[in-house]
């Protein structure tokens, strides 16, 4: 019995490793309102795939060009990172950085809380 011979990855081939990942996740609001954390270049790719093509903005083809260009190594996750949070913020569904209004609310103007 024969077996297939192992296919090596070629450059420019598209990869899943580790290095795809964000160093923070973005967190977005979907369904009703429950948050979602996209964590990598992937997970990017197929939520921007997914998106109804009747709701599509101007910008959406080309952050899916980001992802695939991240996934063949040409560009930096965090650069996909920084793309994927414009879009969100376009089609109004990025979770408030509660992180942010913490730290506000603990250093007010007035010293710590």
């Amino acid at each position: 019995m024969a077996t297939a011979p192992v296919r090596r990855p070629q450059h420019g081939d598209l990869r899943s490793r580790n290095s795809d990942h964000f160093e923070r996740p973005v967190v977005i609001l979907v369904g009703f309102g429950h948050p979602a954390a996209i964590s990598s270049v992937m997970e990017a790719y197929m939520f921007l795939v997914d998106w109804p093509p009747s709701r599509r903005a101007s910008g959406h083809d080309f952050a899916i060009k980001a992802c695939q260009a991240a996934l063949r190594d040409e560009i930096e996750a965090e650069t996909v990172r920084g793309i994927f949070v414009g879009l969100a913020e376009k089609y109004n569904i990025l979770a408030p950085d509660f992180g942010a209004f913490a730290a506000a609310y603990t250093e007010g103007r007035r010293g710590r809380a």
